[in-house]
């Protein structure tokens, strides 16, 4: 039919105590996603 499916894209968004966008992650799966965070924070 002509159209083109691309997904679903999945963001996460780290905030910090300004309000500000700290990093944003777009490479996760949900199953590892709380890990890719921590392992962000840990860093």
């Amino acid at each position: 039919m002509g159209k083109e499916y691309d997904g679903i894209h999945r963001l996460s968004f780290l905030i910090g105590q300004d309000g500000t966008i700290k990093y944003f992650f777009d490479k996760f799966k949900t199953k590892d996603h709380h890990q890719v965070v921590l392992d962000y924070l840990t860093k």
